[in-house]
C-alpha cells in the first residue's frame, strides 16, 4: 500500500501541473475489482466536464464517435409506468442523438458506431422498452447517414447477449415491476434467470470491443453488424412474416416457461 500511495501522490502532482483548472476529488490506494492498484480522480471545476463545451475545448475533431450508453427497462407492458419508458428513451435514444448533434461540427468525414443490440430486431418479450429504443436509434441514425452532407459513415453494431454487469443492475432496477408481476410469475422467473446467466454466458467483452475495432479500421463498413450466434439467429428471424414470428417466438417462450 505504501508504494501504491507514492504511485498515486505522483498521479496527483502531475494533474497539479499539467491541469491546474481542475480539481482532484479523490485519491484512493485501495484496489479495485478492476485490477486498478489505486486511483485519482479530477474534476473540472463546476462539473464541466458534463458540458459539451467542454469537451469541444479539448478537441478539434472526433475521428471516431462511439455511442454505447443504455438501461434496460424490463417487465409487462401494461405494468410499466410510462415514466420509466421515457426513462428508456432518454438513455438509450435520446441522449445519444442530443451529443451527436452538439458535435456535428466536430464530425466531418468521422465515423459514428451505434452500439445497439439484437434486441433491436423485435423478438424478445419482456423487455420491449429496450427492443423498441434500440430500433428507434437504428432508424435515427441511419437516416441520418442519408441525410448529411459531412460524409459521415454511420454503423449500427449489434451485439448478441454480452457478459457484463448490466445484467443484475437491470434486474435491482426492474425488481418493482418483476415482484409485483403476480400473473406473470412464471415469465419473470424466466427474465430473472436468463439474465443471471448472460452475466456470466454471454459474449466476451473483448470478442465485442476486438470487432468494434476492426469495424473501426475499416475505410468502408457496411451499415450494419451482428456479433454472436443469438444475433444471427435474431437477424434471421426478424426477416420473416410477422404472424411466423409471433408464433416462433411464442413456442419458444412456452417451450422455456415449462422449466418453471
Amino acid at each position: 500500500l505504501l508504494l501504491t500511495a507514492y504511485h498515486e501522490a505522483g498521479h496527483a502532482l502531475v494533474s497539479l501541473i499539467v491541469l491546474p483548472e481542475e480539481t482532484i476529488s479523490k485519491i484512493s490506494i485501495i484496489p479495485t475489482t478492476k485490477g486498478a492498484g489505486g486511483y485519482t480522480i479530477t474534476i473540472p471545476q463546476d462539473s464541466s466536464y458534463q458540458r459539451i463545451n467542454y469537451l469541444k475545448s479539448k478537441i478539434t475533431k472526433v475521428d471516431t464517435l462511439i455511442n454505447i450508453a443504455g438501461c434496460v427497462v424490463a417487465g409487462p407492458i401494461e405494468n410499466i409506468e410510462m415514466s420509466e419508458i421515457r426513462r428508456q428513451f432518454d438513455v438509450n435514444v435520446f441522449g445519444h442523438l442530443e451529443f451527436t448533434k452538439e458535435l456535428m461540427e466536430l464530425l466531418e468525414g468521422s465515423k459514428i458506431i451505434n452500439i445497439s443490440s439484437m434486441a433491436s430486431f423485435g423478438i424478445f418479450p419482456f423487455i420491449s422498452p429496450y427492443c423498441a429504443s434500440k430500433r428507434c436509434l437504428d432508424i435515427f441514425f441511419n437516416l441520418l447517414s442519408i441525410e448529411n452532407k459531412k460524409n459521415l459513415q454511420i454503423i449500427s453494431i449489434k451485439p448478441g447477449a454480452i457478459a457484463t454487469p448490466l445484467w443484475e443492475k437491470s434486474i435491482c432496477e426492474n425488481s418493482k415491476y418483476i415482484d409485483k408481476c403476480t400473473d406473470y410469475t412464471k415469465e419473470m422467473k424466466f427474465l430473472i434467470k436468463n439474465a443471471q446467466k448472460n452475466e456470466t454466458k454471454g459474449l466476451s467483452v473483448n470478442k465485442v470491443v476486438d470487432k468494434i475495432i476492426k469495424i473501426d479500421n475499416l475505410k468502408k463498413a457496411k451499415p450494419s453488424y451482428t456479433i454472436g450466434k443469438d444475433a444471427f439467429v435474431a437477424n434471421i428471424i426478424s426477416k420473416l412474416p410477422q404472424n411466423i414470428i409471433n408464433k416462433l417466438v411464442k413456442l419458444s417462450l412456452n417451450t422455456r416457461l415449462k422449466k418453471y
